[in-house]
């Protein structure tokens, strides 16, 4: 019996086999026929025939791969404005972040050196080491103003002075208030340094120094 159904078998994959080898031919066939129509009324092109159109053009004129934008180096007033809306945005992330709960530095390590990454994780690790964590409610950035800039060879270093309000507090373990209150607007100073090597195809601004 187990013979009779593995013959059986066989037979039925070999003319399976053999419908599916004739399918694939009819539509090789089907493709051909279609692909000379085609060409019979498109016309076999050798070459660029004629002009493109305006629109297509302008892309074409567009995209100069051998010759890339050259990277502004300037930083003019345009620059400085964009610059500060990046700054405002990154001293929102680092300070929430170096003051949630878990203390760790996660959204904002891209926005740190590793000279600042460092010495924020250290400081985290030794509040964490001693059961405390933070509580924040950031209220916005009151001002940001470019205090200072300097530029060492392609490196661009530019000083900001900040001033924020934010609600914060230290609590231990047991959620008792070392520091802060919970529930008064606290305004703070913070003079910043951000960095960027302005050769550099990233855009990105790190920050390298704090000075208050």
């Amino acid at each position: 019996m187990l013979v009779e159904i593995i013959q059986h078998s066989n037979y039925n994959y070999i003319m399976n086999y053999s419908f599916e080898y004739i399918d694939i031919i009819l539509l090789a066939m089907i493709a051909g026929f279609i692909f000379l129509r085609l060409r019979g009324i498109l016309g076999k092109r050798t070459g660029f025939e004629g002009k493109g159109s305006p629109q297509f053009e302008k892309i074409l004129k567009d995209i100069n791969i051998n010759n890339p934008k050259k990277i502004k180096e300037d930083f003019d007033e345009e620059a400085q404005k964009e610059f500060i809306k990046g700054a405002k945005l990154a001293y929102e992330t680092i300070i929430t972040d170096f003051s949630d709960n878990d203390n760790k530095i996660t959204t904002s390590k891209p926005l740190l050196s590793k000279e600042i990454f460092k010495q924020f994780d250290e400081a985290l690790k030794e509040r964490n080491e001693r059961g405390h964590y933070a509580e924040i409610t950031f209220i916005g950035v009151n001002s940001a103003v470019i205090k200072e800039q300097n530029k060492i060879n392609k490196v661009l270093n530019v000083t900001v002075d900040f001033v924020a309000e934010v609600i914060t507090c230290i609590k231990d373990k047991n959620k008792k208030i070392i520091s802060g209150d919970p529930e008064k607007i606290k305004k703070i100073y913070d003079t910043w340094v951000f960095s960027r090597d302005v050769t550099s195809v990233n855009p990105n601004w790190l920050l390298v120094n704090t000075l208050t």
